[in-house]
């Protein structure tokens, strides 16, 4: 899910057929020893991205495989397989929760040739172009809580010196559980001060609806590329449409720089005044106007979130901060027309030797048209004019350029030359700044401060007129100071609800994380337990804008399973539901012929679950009943057998040692006095 596809083996949020082992040989294979891929989830002009899984950590992944043949030293194309290597190195260098992971790359070597590949976090779900299709137009709120997770990923990856260069709604991954994650870095490169957005040949890569105007010109990209790609992206949510359209990628290419991406309100009435100069400010043509980096632009973008969440239906004062001020005619390059012949522009769209799915625009070197000569007058030769009025003619000609001069010089003071430039106090201390502009002549004052996660504390975060804007000496030029990134401490979360904690976090601007379940003893089910970091420690105290927060929830209190202990050791019993934190109690004895001395004869509950401290009962066997035997010494034999038999024993008579005729009874065994079972067998001696 991780790069912009034209055919899709099985989209995430979709309707597309997978691909099979049959159609994709890559499907089912080990790839190198490590990973075993599955279905193929797109396929695009450079590689096509399957699920795997990593069976040495046992996990989940995307697995990026170049095309067979790119890369290969034969196929004269070792520059795809440096941009592979690029992309993960550029993108292991990002550490943010709305950037794709990237976990891996490799090179196995094969019979058919070498595959390259990419490790990758897998993220199932969507992409934005399918929220566009599905909820575009949307409202403004809506579109700017989508956008916002972009705008920090991009922000940290500019921080960081790095530019994504093809930023659109298919490299914006839309998980199952709603998080937000840029996709596909794959075009990125380090950024020294500006970057050929070109290719060998002056080939064009990336999406021609979101290429900003100074890509189509000279081919040059920086940070304020990926800006205007952003704005046109917040202009389609809102819209439903892109702002330039075109039968040809040629024809939208020359809208980019000839045409200013229209008010999104011109579209959807609704939408505030504010909203539209936010769009205008991240798309202006002239790219000194547009915010330094994706940063500057979430910050303007938190402002009019703010505005959105507050009611405010006009803000005037937030529309002429926004809206970019400086003419583009001072800056911007020559009109595309009198640079490109459109007769000689070479619509080559995609061809052989461009990877598949990418958009070539052969630029054109800069050639102006000759304008015509004026034709001459009818007949060839024009008749002498006289002398009279050719001092006449002189005269006029002299007073009308007196009086031109003084009109255009006065114009030209007013309008021009009594204007004098704004100096440039961007990322300089409050100090440094204050004292350059009261050199340069301007009074200073200062507006409220902003977060910032570019500009340190108490440096320059904006000023208002910018640098080089127009400016009468004397004026004032506000300042923006930073109040720095932006922290907030972790919220006692503990005992509230998921959705309380959600919420608490989302105030406080924190992200909930990975939410574990584990039972607790003390905490409702449903509950939060705990959280990483821990309330109250030093990690969870000026936490960034957008940190982390991973949470463990209560599953309730956990059930302990009771057993059948019946015939079973009373003693093996108790030791077991006591070290399970359960209540053991004796509530009987008995005597049982069936069960040993010792063991349990019942008991309750009789099975099933309980919890921590809950009770169970037992009735303990004492074994069999024992019965004291009786003397029997002299009674007759008879009698003897009958007084033993009603008392339970068995009885056997057997002659003693003196021995007359058996009548009478003189011992028994066991002997008068001691204890026996019931049931148990007496002999009794006669004599």
């Amino acid at each position: 899910m991780h790069e912009d596809t034209n055919a899709r083996g099985r989209s995430r949020g979709g309707v597309a057929t997978p691909a099979t082992a049959d159609s994709d040989p890559q499907i089912g294979r080990l790839l190198d020893g490590r990973y075993r891929i599955g279905a193929r989830i797109a396929r695009g002009g450079m590689a096509a991205v399957y699920e795997a899984h990593d069976i040495r950590l046992d996990r989940a992944v995307a697995v990026k495989i170049m095309h067979a043949g790119l890369g290969d030293s034969t196929s004269g194309d070792e520059e795809f397989a440096a941009r592979f290597v690029r992309e993960a190195r550029a993108a292991a260098r990002l550490s943010h929760p709305n950037v794709v992971a990237v976990y891996d790359q490799g090179r196995e070597e094969t019979a058919a040739g070498p595959v390259v590949y990419l490790a990758m976090e897998l993220v199932p779900g969507h992409t934005l172009r399918d929220t566009i299709a599905k909820e575009a137009p949307m409202s403004p709120e809506r579109a700017l809580a989508l956008l916002d997770p972009v705008l920090s990923a991009l922000a940290s990856a500019h921080r960081n010196g790095l530019i994504h260069r093809d930023v659109k709604p298919e490299n914006v991954l839309i998980a199952d559980d709603g998080r937000i994650k840029v996709a596909d870095f794959g075009l990125a490169r380090a950024v020294s001060a500006e970057t050929q957005h070109t290719a060998t040949g002056g080939v064009l890569i990336g999406t021609v609806s979101y290429l900003a105007p100074e890509l189509v010109v000279d081919g040059k990209a920086d940070a304020r590329a990926d800006v205007y790609a952003a704005g046109v992206i917040l202009y389609e949510l809102l819209t439903g449409q892109k702002p330039h359209t075109g039968e040809s990628p040629i024809q939208v290419a020359y809208k980019h720089v000839h045409e200013d991406v229209p008010a999104p309100s011109e579209v959807a009435p609704t939408i505030p005044a504010y909203v539209d100069a936010l769009v205008a400010r991240a798309t202006t043509r002239d790219r000194t106007l547009r915010p330094a980096d994706a940063g500057v632009l979430l910050h303007h973008a938190h402002r009019v979130t703010h505005a959105l969440h507050e009611g405010v239906r006009e803000d005037a004062d937030l529309v002429a901060d926004l809206l970019p001020t400086r003419s583009r005619s001072d800056t911007m390059p020559e009109p595309i027309s009198e640079l490109w012949d459109e007769a000689e522009v070479a619509h080559h769209l995609a061809e052989p030797s461009a990877p598949e799915g990418t958009t070539r625009l052969e630029t054109v070197l800069p050639r102006r048209r000759t304008p015509p000569s004026p034709p001459s007058a009818a007949g060839g030769i024009a008749a002498p004019e006289r002398p009279g009025r050719r001092r006449r003619g002189v005269v006029l000609l002299l007073v009308a350029a007196l009086v031109a001069a003084g009109v255009g010089g006065g114009a030209y003071w007013f309008g021009w030359a009594r204007y004098t430039t704004a100096p440039s106090v961007h990322d300089l201390p409050r100090a440094e700044a204050e004292q350059r502009i009261e050199d340069a002549g301007f009074d200073v004052e200062l507006g409220d401060p902003v977060y910032s996660t570019t500009v340190d504390k108490g440096h320059v975060v904006e000023s208002n007129p910018g640098y080089g804007d127009r400016i009468l000496p004397g004026d004032t030029i506000t300042l923006v100071l930073s109040l720095g990134e932006e922290v907030h401490d972790l919220p006692r979360l503990r005992g509230l609800t998921l959705d309380q904690a959600t919420e608490e976090l989302a105030e406080a601007k924190l992200v909930v994380g990975k939410v574990e379940e584990a039972y607790s003893e003390k905490v409702g089910k449903g509950r939060v337990i705990s959280s990483t970091p821990e309330f109250g420690s030093e990690q969870a105290k000026d936490m960034p804008v957008d940190a982390v927060v991973r949470l463990v929830v209560s599953k309730g209190r956990r059930p302990l399973a009771v057993g059948d202990w019946v015939g079973k050791s009373f003693e093996a019993a108790k030791e077991r539901l006591e070290g399970k934190g359960l209540v053991v109690t004796i509530v009987g004895r008995e005597n049982s012929d069936t069960i040993d001395e010792g063991a349990v004869i019942s008991q309750d509950p009789a099975s099933g679950t309980l919890f921590k401290g809950d009770e169970v009962e037992f009735v303990v066997s004492d074994g069999p009943e024992l019965i004291e035997v009786p003397s029997v010494w002299n009674e007759p034999t008879d009698d003897a057998v009958d007084k033993l038999e009603d008392l339970g024993f068995v009885v056997r008579t057997e002659r003693a040692q003196i021995y007359f005729n058996g009548s009478r009874a003189w011992s028994t065994d066991p002997p008068a006095g001691s204890l026996a079972e019931k049931g148990s067998t007496v002999i009794i001696y006669v004599v």
